[in-house]
């Protein structure tokens, strides 16, 4: 006899194994199912329905339970939507404030602009002006990045072009910036747009 032979039967036999014991099952399971209901009904309604009645109870003081914590799950939903929705509408109310002092020095700036010709005065007035912008940025976490001759790396940096390097040293770094990248509390907003060397 072949192997495949020898392996077919043996299937043929564990398959028949398989269904003998499902049909055992099935009979025991058919047994129990239509055993006499009406001692075992008749026994617990004797002795149990005070029992019923605790269990009855405690299934209702499990509803109302469940009931309160879907009633506060919703509360705590809608306090929290309405929450982020506030912080969204009035998040930037703080910088805004802060910044009010640099649009104050911006108007009288621009009147002086309109009657004054002596271009240092006005020099000076735009130089403390920026001045006065970046400490409050600063103040509120913003911080410029220093990329020019660090190494290109493309996490932090947008290369715009490469340009031939004035030196071997500065192959593969940043030459030029373009447009400084930014952090804001350690976190990166802003890539840096530079000019890299090859």
């Amino acid at each position: 006899m072949s192997d495949n032979t020898k392996k077919n039967n043996k299937s043929v036999n564990e398959n028949a194994d398989n269904m003998a014991q499902n049909e055992d099952m099935d009979e025991a399971l058919a047994n129990v199912l239509n055993a006499d209901d009406s001692r075992a009904g008749s026994e617990l309604s004797e002795g149990n329905d005070e029992e019923i009645e605790k269990l009855q109870a405690e299934i209702q003081e499990q509803k109302e339970k469940y009931l309160r914590l879907m009633a506060e799950f919703e509360n705590y939903k809608r306090r929290n939507a309405k929450e982020k929705e506030e912080l969204r509408q009035n998040g930037g109310k703080d910088i805004v404030q802060s910044l009010l002092v640099v649009l104050d020095d911006v108007d009288r700036a621009s009147k002086q602009l309109e009657t004054t010709t002596d271009v240092n005065l006005i020099k000076e007035g735009i130089s403390l002006i920026f001045n006065k912008l970046r400490t409050i940025m600063q103040q509120k976490g913003l911080r410029a990045m220093d990329a020019v001759n660090q190494d290109f790396d493309a996490d932090l940096h947008d290369a715009i072009t490469e340009i031939p390097a004035p030196n071997e040293a500065m192959v593969g770094k940043v030459i030029d910036m373009v447009e400084p990248g930014y952090y804001l509390n350690d976190k990166l907003i802003r890539h840096a747009k530079v000019v890299v060397g090859k």
